[in-house]
């Protein structure tokens, strides 16, 4: 029976949970605060762990990153409202395995705790066998749209997947640079070949000398048997590193020492393992500039920069949304045994109006839950999250411009600096950049530029 950790300060809804969790075979344990999560995480085994952002002494990526820390494969779900979609977004990027919204609906939560677990058993099994990665019936073909961006980046894997060049895929989180990393491996040689991807956002400096490279048995406290790491399980094929600029300078060390000179050495043995791997790795940051602030390696970052793709976020190609959408529903079909049909017009209309900051991660998690939460043939606006359903309405919009705009005019205020005004516009706006961009006076695109610049997105 698979073990459940629940932390959540509401009592009430801990118990509806434990409930709901053991009728459907589940062993649960709950607590009410992150420091009592965080000590039940180390003392006992779980399978997964269900974490609330909003916790009355640790914040939730706090204790997302502690699990993290010492439990890397332990899948975690996040709860949150859709309020929280940013932080939500930054959970994923932590290593969560995916978010459900409060109110919690009990077939959402019990289809991603099943999904959560499964992922956890496929990883395991191809990793023991060291065989090739299987896409387990997903197709790649929604990742090409029909817009210019979209039609230019199935350009750049066409031209680059049939060399064994090392490739960088820049792009904000929930793009969908995992997706490109795939169909340049399934495009390329070494298709029958085993494509593995690690998710290097979360990992310590000790964890990911481990997944990376293996250990031997006594190499550290808790190596209690010989590991193969991800190197080896991805010989002969396509190793995918995800937001490669988290790994530490030390591992950016033995990694370039594994990639210019294709051996790699387990922690705590002193015999070099040939290797033969393609390496491409994502990133949601340019890592120019973590080389001129001396964060990421200049040398291994000339080596990993043969090409580089950048995927456009959603919100940048609108037009594509429909084709998306219409795939994930055919997954969610798939998936939840349901015949859904398609979308009302109008819910079509609130997708293409969405800002989208997760990005087509975001898009696929909201289109399962409509299909789940769908009774008719067709999804309706009642299965939306409010966010999408009901954004700042033009009353609200007109009138914040008008309260706000004589501050932050950028064409009037001078004796601001253009950084604070447009921190302090967004957070009046609450992080809408459509509603801040037209308080600021400038078009959308100025404003994301000024965003990047200023390294406001976070």
């Amino acid at each position: 029976m698979p073990k459940v950790l629940i932390v959540d300060d509401d009592a009430s809804f801990c118990t509806l949970l434990r409930t709901f969790l053991r009728k459907n075979h589940y062993d649960t344990e709950e607590y009410y605060t992150g420091k009592e999560g965080i000590k039940a995480v180390y003392e006992k085994d779980f399978d997964i762990v269900l974490i609330d952002f909003r916790l009355p002494d640790l914040d939730g990526l706090d204790l997302l990153k502690n699990i993290k820390k010492k439990y890397f494969h332990l899948p975690v779900i996040i709860m949150t409202n859709y309020a929280n979609i940013k932080t939500a977004v930054k959970a994923m990027q932590l290593g969560a395995f995916e978010y459900v919204t409060k109110p919690i609906n009990p077939d959402e939560i019990l289809l991603s705790i099943k999904s959560a677990l499964e992922a956890t058993k496929e990883k395991q099994e191809d990793k023991a066998s060291v065989t090739p990665k299987k896409l387990h019936g997903r197709t790649l073909a929604f990742v090409q749209g029909t817009t210019s961006s979209a039609k230019q980046v199935q350009k750049h894997i066409d031209l680059v997947a049939p060399t064994n060049l090392s490739v960088i895929v820049q792009g904000e989180s929930g793009t969908g640079k995992e997706y490109v990393s795939r169909m340049i491996h399934q495009k390329s040689s070494r298709r029958d070949k085993p494509f593995v991807a690690l998710d290097c956002g979360a990992l310590s400096e000790e964890l990911a000398g481990s997944e990376l490279f293996g250990h031997i048995k006594g190499a550290f406290t808790g190596a209690l048997h010989d590991k193969i790491g991800e190197f080896q399980a991805a010989n002969g094929g396509t190793l995918f590193l995800d937001e490669i600029g988290n790994l530490s300078y030390e591992i950016q060390i033995k990694l370039l020492r594994a990639i210019q000179e294709r051996v790699i050495r387990q922690i705590g043995s002193n015999k070099d393992i040939p290797v033969d791997v393609r390496l491409i790795v994502a990133t949601n940051e340019d890592l120019d500039e973590a080389v001129k602030r001396g964060d990421f390696r200049e040398d291994l970052f000339h080596r990993v920069n043969e090409f580089k793709i950048k995927v456009p976020a959603l919100r940048e190609r609108a037009e594509d949304i429909p084709l998306f959408a219409e795939h994930f529903l055919n997954l969610a079909n798939q998936e939840l045994n349901k015949e859904i049909q398609g979308f009302e017009s109008e819910v079509m209309e609130k997708l293409q109006a969405y800002n989208w900051p997760g990005n087509i991660r975001e898009l696929k998690n909201v289109v399962r839950r409509a299909v789940l939460l769908s009774s008719d043939e067709l999804v309706t606006l009642e299965t939306l999250p409010p966010e999408i359903v009901a954004p700042v309405t033009q009353h609200f919009m007109k009138e914040t411009v008008s309260t706000v705009r004589d501050e932050a005019d950028l064409k009037v205020v001078k004796h601001k600096t253009e950084k604070a005004i447009i921190e302090e516009t967004l957070i009046k706006v609450k992080y809408n950049k459509t509603l801040a961009a037209k308080v600021l006076n400038i078009d959308r695109k100025t404003l994301y530029n000024k965003i990047k610049r200023y390294n406001l997105d976070s």
